[in-house]
């Protein structure tokens, strides 16, 4: 392969993902499971707090920990949860608003591949760590990458140039031996090429629409058609 650093999106390029957060009943369940640690919310009242929580965290920063809406949730209602329920609230959360996750068919072919060969296997994802680590453990994914920059961690989110940077310098990659592989025209092809890396463009079911305004060095818009994906 032509590269020597691969640098990977994950949900809509690696891990197909479909979530619902304006389900009620989703927000019955966490109301229940609030309730049994002695924060009694109604459904409705839990959902508009849980909102404004994150428009809050919001005005302060690009990108928020979601950790800190659903403690806050607790200490409003008296409770002072420890980290490890704090922890347990998200995966609950992500877990009972997920309608679906799996990976694509091309997923393991091309980290295998990678791994083979001995390259550089990263991730750059726009999510919240609390959701990802244990999404990327329960598929089997965390084993392949050498380091993982979640936008949670970070206060930035792609496309801004700076958390592209922090992987860069944080993993000492130049970027001429970096392809950034993402399936969002503006969050991953316009901000690596703005980093300075070749980009990757795969066009799947979770890909915004495609404009073609931002030109990717290589572009696949088949792969749901075909399962497959090779990377240069």
């Amino acid at each position: 392969m032509k590269y020597q650093n691969y640098i990977f999106d994950l949900y809509g390029t690696l891990i197909d993902i479909h979530t619902d957060e304006e389900n009620p009943k989703l927000w019955e369940a966490l109301a229940s499971y609030y309730g049994k640690q002695g924060a009694e919310y109604a459904a409705d009242e839990l959902k508009s707090a849980y909102a404004t929580g994150v428009r809050k965290l919001l005005d302060i920063t690009e990108e928020i920990q979601v950790e800190k809406v659903f403690r806050a949730l607790y200490e409003a209602k008296g409770v002072t949860p420890d980290d490890e329920l704090v922890l347990e609230t998200c995966h609950f959360f992500r877990d009972t608003s997920t309608e679906y996750i799996k990976l694509y068919p091309w997923t393991l072919p091309i980290l295998d591949s990678l791994k083979a060969e001995g390259k550089g296997i990263y991730l750059l994802s726009n999510a919240q760590r609390s959701f990802t680590a244990h999404e990327l453990d329960k598929l089997g994914l965390t084993k392949y990458f050498n380091d993982v920059l979640i936008s949670s961690d970070c206060g930035v989110m792609k496309p801004n140039l700076t958390f592209f940077k922090m992987l860069l310098k944080r993993c000492n990659l130049d970027t001429k031996e970096c392809l950034f592989v993402g399936n969002d025209e503006v969050c991953d092809i316009f901000g690596a090429t703005k980093a300075g890396m070749d980009s990757f463009y795969i066009h799947s079911n979770c890909s915004p629409e495609f404009t073609g305004k931002i030109k990717p060095t290589y572009t696949v818009m088949d792969a749901l058609e075909t399962g497959v994906v090779t990377l240069p």
